[in-house]
Parts: C-alpha cells; structure tokens; sequence
C-alpha cells in the first residue's frame, strides 16, 4: 500500500484539471462572461422599463423646452434645428410666473408644514394603548386613501356659501354675518386686536385641505418611529421627575427630529409637484394658481408645448433642489 501511495504522480503535471500547475485562462473568462450575461439579463427589463418611462419623456421634455413648438405641429417637428431660449424668456417675462411660483412655495411650505404638524400631534395622542386604539388609527388615515376626486366633492359641498355645513357654523357659532365663499374669494380683511390684514381665503383653504389630505402619511412615519423609542429612557427620566414637556423635548423630540426632517422635505416635493387637488377645487382661480397648473393651462389652452415645457422644466430644476437636500438628509438619517 506505502508501495502504491509513492508511486502516485505528483508534481504540476500530475493534476488532471490543472496542467502545467495553472487553471486555463479561458475557463475563468468565460464563468465571468456567463455570469455577466446573465446578470445583464436580469436586469434588462427594468432598464427598458426606466428608459421608456423615465429617460425618453426628460429627454423628450428638454429638447421641447428649446424649441418654439405649437401643439399643432407637434407631429411634423424636426429636433435638428431651430433650437433657442425664447421659450424661457418668455416663460420668466410672463405676466403672473413669479406670482404663480410664491403661491407654489406658500401653498407647499404651508401644507408640508401644517400635516407634519398633524400627523405629530395625532402620533403622540394616539401613542398610549386604550380600547378602540385600532379602529381609530385605522380612520386615520381615510383622508390619505380615499380617491381625490370624492374628497374633494366633499368639501366642495361642506364649503358651499350656500348651503355648506361650514358656513352655517360660522354664522350660528362664530358670528359671521355673511356666507364667504371660501374656494371662490381671493382675500378678506381680518381684524386682530386692533390691526386689519388681508388673508387668501382660497388659498388658505387650498393648504388646509392639503394638511388634512396628507397628515396620515406623517402620521404612520412618526407612529413608526415612536414605537421604536426605548421605553427605558422615559421611564428613567420619570423616575427622576421629568415633566411632561421635559420628556418630549429631551427624549422624544432629539429621537423624531432625523425622521421628520426626512419626511418635511419628501412632502414638501409632493406637496410643490401636487396638481389634482387645486385644480378639482378652484382651477387654479382666486389667487390658487401653482406652477403646475400653470404648465397644464399653457399646454391645453394655448396649444404652447414649448412654453409648457420649459415651465416644467423650470419646476423640474426646483424639485432637483428639493431632492438633493432630501437625499443629503437621508444619507445623514442612515449614518446615524
């Protein structure tokens, strides 16, 4: 058997597999090739999916925004010539742009800022365990997935000057001598304590249905993020005779702050990009004109495709503002 054992070959020759002491080139190329092909054929549907849906119309949109295009000829326009920046002159000249984008921003800080604030208080309210904890929660977040076009008929109706259930609180329970026409009034004068100011009756009431329509969403991110808070750490500072509002702002508040960041900048892009809301409920009238309308209207109404998109562009240059400082606030969320 030892006889045997010593006879065996040996040496670099002696493997089968790895003559010469080295595994064949090609064999490694190829596994690498395979699995490369294999790897790109994975992938390719949701590449052609992203060119299609994503690349081609921003492509498509910015070559437009160049050209001055009617919707007319939009079908016999040649991509090869003719390129210009009249459209965003035009678009920056334009009677009412400026106003259109403070309204944007007015409407999206106002909203963003008024549902997280919601969906913070409702949290924190709805934190503690009690009977019916469930069903409430769960009514909660009704006005986030009913469909837009029933809430805002809803409103709609409840606002009527007429016959809406809100003018008809104001005038039993608040004094107002007569019905206001909250969707359709531009403004009206308030007195406090002595100094009169003008309010946008429209376009507050545009940004309150705004934070009704989008607290849930606030709501389930921080009702998440409050489950995940230690206990220990409020019990402790109980113990020690931290008040109420101590607690929430040495221990709750600090634990929330990354994840309301987060969320204030992803609904302040929805809320600057949002469009179905105002124009169902004022069509943009009354001092409610956003952007996006804006682009809709000069698309629709005035057949104007390279003026529609250079607007869009424009709003798209924001949003790129936005988007940046909410992937920076995220990147910091995940490396804490």
């Amino acid at each position: 058997m030892t006889q045997l054992v010593k006879n065996l070959p040996t040496g670099p020759g002696s493997d089968p597999v790895r003559r010469g002491g080295r595994r064949p080139k090609y064999r490694r190329g190829g596994l690498a090739a395979a699995e490369a092909r294999a790897g790109l054929g994975l992938i390719a549907p949701t590449l052609v999916i992203v060119l299609v849906v994503i690349v081609v119309p921003i492509l498509w949109t910015v070559l437009l925004s160049f050209k001055e295009l009617r919707l007319i000829g939009l079908g016999t326009v040649n991509f090869f010539t003719d390129y210009s920046l009249d459209n965003f002159v035009e678009v920056f000249t334009a009677r009412g742009f400026w106003e259109s984008l403070g309204t944007t921003l007015v409407y999206s800080i106002g909203g963003t800022v008024l549902a997280v604030g919601l969906g913070l208080a409702a949290a924190l309210a709805l934190r503690k365990a009690f009977r019916g904890r469930g069903l409430i929660r769960s009514l909660m977040l009704l006005p986030y997935i009913a469909p837009v076009v029933a809430a805002t008929f809803v409103w709609e109706t409840m606002l009527n000057p007429q016959f809406g259930i809100i003018n008809v609180w104001g005038q039993d329970l608040l004094g107002w001598a007569d019905p206001v026409a909250l969707l359709s009034q531009r403004s009206a004068p308030v007195n406090i304590l002595g100094l009169t100011f003008e309010i946008p009756v429209a376009l507050f009431t545009v940004i309150v249905f705004e934070m009704w329509r989008s607290f849930p969403f606030a709501f389930l991110f921080i009702t998440a993020r409050l489950q995940a808070i230690p206990g220990s750490l409020e019990e402790a500072a109980r113990v020690d005779g931290a008040t109420l509002t101590q607690r929430f702002r040495h221990i709750i508040w600090p634990q929330l702050l990354p994840t309301i960041m987060v969320l204030a900048i992803l609904r302040l892009i929805w809320t600057f990009n949002n469009f179905d809301d105002i124009y169902l409920l004022t069509g943009g009238g009354a001092g409610t004109e956003v952007v996006s309308i804006r682009v809709f209207e000069y698309l629709t109404a005035r057949g104007d495709v390279g003026a529609a998109a250079a607007q869009a562009l424009v709003l798209a240059v924001v949003l790129g503002v936005f988007v940046a400082v909410y992937l920076r606030f995220a990147k910091k969320e995940e490396s804490a």
